[in-house]
């Protein structure tokens, strides 16, 4: 089976795990942490670089340091990942949804401003599938309606905004360390700032909100969120490497572009001209000219030996929220059709053009066998 993704292993992992193991550092007070924050912050090109458990700590940590709170809106996408959607409801704010804009997948800007009202107290980008959103739009916005801005660069790291790095376009944003990503810690994520007073917050609030000047003293309410040394670790012998991966991954996308452009029942994921995504995932959705559904087309790559992945189910769409009473609009057009109809390929790093091409193939002929609509 051609795996959905299959991370590569960096080349120093090994030799800094059994660093931490010799000088006995397991815990989040181990050097490879602090290390591991500043190499990214100065590759990310930010001031402050905080690590954390996960990608879904990083936001929820992320809202709580921009003191978001009940009473509080949040414009979220709702085609995403529910992490992001999660954050919000702990911090008891509302989430409120905006549908997908129809090429890149991310959210529709154009309908961001009829969502903001007196409650609205952030919006919260999500770089879907590593395409940047259109940052310096929504900068605009927030700063016209004083608004937290935040991003969700979880699947964005290596992604370039008008030749900037993602992650460095808000207030604050977040990224997940998780094992399919560019830079894998196995769980665990990490929040950027150059705000000096978020930095504070967020420094604090991620460690018990310990008083800084008696420890077990506190003041209000703080989590647990610190990453281990030995994460770190792993983190940092990745990232050493990041270039390298990041070229990889758009030789991967690049081929797979130029393939499956030929085949008229595949919709791909456009790229925006300011725009240079990464890829986290290798996409595809199949158009109204498919004969073919997900379910069978899934199947029959799997017969084949490749793995596939549905798309994200959107956030409207959980019925988690229904248990919440969080009363929300079924009216996404966008994301009730991609994420109904999309499915990702494999395309970890180390999936060879041989892969690629016999992926190709095998789609190519699922559809020289079934008659045309």
């Amino acid at each position: 089976m051609i795996p959905v993704s299959n991370p590569i292993h960096a080349p120093h992992t090994a030799k800094y795990l059994r660093d931490c193991v010799t000088t006995g550092w397991f815990s989040s007070h181990g050097p490879f942490v602090s290390t591991f924050e500043t190499s990214f912050a100065h590759w990310l090109g930010v001031r402050y670089a905080f690590t954390t458990t996960s990608g879904t700590s990083a936001l929820h940590l992320a809202l709580a340091a921009l003191n978001i709170r009940k009473g509080d809106e949040v414009i979220v996408p709702t085609f995403t990942m529910f992490s992001p959607v999660a954050a919000i409801l702990y911090v008891g704010a509302t989430p409120v949804f905006v549908d997908s804009d129809p090429r890149t997948w991310t959210m529709d800007i154009s309908q961001v401003t009829k969502l903001i009202t007196k409650r609205t107290a952030a919006i919260l980008a999500v770089h879907t599938y590593g395409h940047p959103v259109d940052m310096d739009a929504l900068r605009k916005l927030s700063q016209k309606h004083k608004l937290a801005l935040i991003e969700d660069a979880a699947e964005g790291l290596g992604a370039l905004y008008k030749n900037r790095n993602v992650g460095t376009l808000a207030d604050i944003a977040c990224f997940s360390f998780y094992a399919n990503k560019p830079v894998t810690t196995g769980e665990g994520g990490m929040v950027t700032t150059n705000s000096g007073y978020l930095a504070n917050r967020l420094n604090l609030l991620r460690d018990m909100a310990y008083h800084p000047k008696k420890r077990f003293l506190h003041t209000e309410l703080g989590f647990t969120y610190r990453m281990s040394n030995m994460q770190a670790a792993v983190g940092l012998s990745y990232l050493e490497h990041i270039r390298t991966i990041i070229k990889k991954k758009n030789l991967i996308a690049s081929l797979y572009h130029k393939l499956l452009s030929r085949i008229p029942q595949i919709s791909l994921q456009s790229s925006a001209p300011w725009a240079t995504p990464i890829c986290w995932m290798y996409c595809i959705v199949l158009n109204k000219k498919s004969p073919i559904q997900r379910v069978t087309f899934r199947q029959l790559l799997a017969d084949k030996g490749i793995e596939t992945r549905d798309f994200f189910v959107p956030a409207h769409r959980q019925p988690v929220l229904r248990k919440l009473n969080i009363k929300t609009s079924n009216h996404f057009p966008v994301a009730n059709s991609i994420s109904k109809c999309g499915l990702y390929l494999p395309s970890g790093p180390k999936i060879s053009s041989r892969d690629i091409h016999y992926i190709y193939r095998t789609i190519q002929s699922l559809y020289a066998n079934v008659p045309a609509l």
